[in-house]
């Protein structure tokens, strides 16, 4: 197991890793909208919550050594599915490969956001 790793993406806030590389597949950790800079969060709509979460997931992968084309599956959590068809609007400009996805409304993310998003890829 390799551990991902990169300040381009933001520190866990919790006790886990940024992700892993395991017999060839890239696992990402959730990510949600967070300026890997500072911390804080970036936008108050959907869609610009839903862009740094993908700009958050292509640091990670590129920290991997992989590309969004890459990317076999992803799970996406909203806290609204009235956001449904903007987030895909976001998602659908980067995950061009159309990877597997699932896509579910939860009750409540961290830090009150609106999406967030995890990946699992392979490697080239």
């Amino acid at each position: 197991m390799k551990k991902i790793a990169t300040d381009k993406a933001p520190a866990a806030i919790g006790p886990y890793s940024q992700g892993f590389i395991v017999n060839g597949l890239v696992f990402t950790s959730g990510q949600i909208a967070l300026n890997p800079a500072t911390g804080e969060v970036v936008g108050d709509t959907i869609e610009e919550q839903a862009e740094q979460c993908c700009k958050n997931i292509s640091a990670l992968l590129e920290a991997a050594g992989v590309a969004f084309e890459n990317v076999i599956k992803t799970t996406c959590f909203l806290a609204d599915m009235k956001d449904f068809a903007a987030f895909n609007a976001v998602y659908a400009k980067y995950f061009v490969s159309k990877p597997a996805r699932s896509c579910v409304a939860v009750r409540e993310l961290p830090k009150q956001l609106l999406c967030e998003i995890e990946a699992i890829a392979v490697e080239s």
